[in-house]
């Protein structure tokens, strides 16, 4: 039988994808085109690449159930941008997509016990 340490990185899993459909949901909604999910390289991982217009943008998105460690977009850290954009790079390398403009943004998404989900859309966050 699992135990909550071990059932826990499932939960974290499953929220963290429930948070990019919700990512996708909104993006699209705000009228982008989702291009990639889940991009992996040997380096890491995209979450989203979307075109919005003239730009190509590289999405980063954090979902959480509280706010006891701060807003979900606050978890970017600068050792995570350099990361994103080593990656923003490795994408670029391996696709044929062209934009005259680069954009990094963060998708908070927050999931309350109760309640409606919450999303906050930082453009160009860094």
């Amino acid at each position: 039988m699992p135990t909550p340490e071990n059932s826990r990185p499932d939960h974290r899993a499953a929220l963290g994808a429930f948070g990019e459909r919700v990512a996708v949901r909104a993006l699209a909604d705000a009228g982008l085109l989702v291009l990639d999910r889940n991009w992996r390289c040997r380096d890491g991982e995209l979450d989203l690449v979307a075109r919005d217009g003239d730009a190509l943008v590289f999405c980063e998105v954090k979902t959480r159930t509280g706010t006891g460690f701060g807003h979900a977009v606050e978890a970017v850290t600068p050792a995570k941008r350099r990361r994103l954009r080593l990656l923003a790079r490795s994408w670029l390398a391996a696709h044929d997509h062209h934009a005259p403009d680069l954009r990094f943004d963060v998708v908070g998404v927050h999931v309350p016990r109760s309640g409606p989900v919450r999303v906050t859309h930082l453009r160009n966050a860094f």
